[in-house]
């Protein structure tokens, strides 16, 4: 399995990007799809997970209400729209595949994850 993320860029605070992550080598409309961050200077840190079996979708507090986590099946896709972008926000931004079966108390750890793509960079300018 290999993901293709993309979408990254230079914003503005307040404006808004679109990140997608591009499966293939294998369907993932089962799997868990994730979204992660990195800071400088900071650990990785959960975004956002969609579960494939039930539609179901999880949130890190800091983004709630601001970050929307959606996916075409279709396409093998999953997106992450990200509105009202501040600084803080500024990160390296992974997506990552996970098992089906895993259960919501797991799905906001790293080491969950199977298969993780290269990074998108968004940069949030004051």
């Amino acid at each position: 399995v290999q993901l293709q993320a993309s979408g990254g860029g230079l914003v503005q605070a307040g404006g808004s990007l679109r990140l997608s992550c591009a499966a293939s080598g294998r369907t993932l409309s089962r799997a868990v799809m994730s979204w992660f961050r990195q800071a400088p200077g900071k650990e990785r840190e959960f975004v956002a997970a969609h579960r494939g079996i039930n539609g179901n979708t999880y949130y890190a507090n800091s983004v709630k209400g601001r970050f929307i986590i959606s996916r075409d099946n279709a396409k093998n896709t999953v997106y992450l729209q990200m509105n009202s972008l501040n600084p803080e926000d500024t990160a390296l931004y992974y997506c990552a595949a996970g098992p089906s079966g895993a259960i919501p108390s797991t799905i906001r750890r790293a080491g969950l994850y199977d298969y993780w793509g290269q990074g998108t960079l968004v940069t949030v300018s004051s």
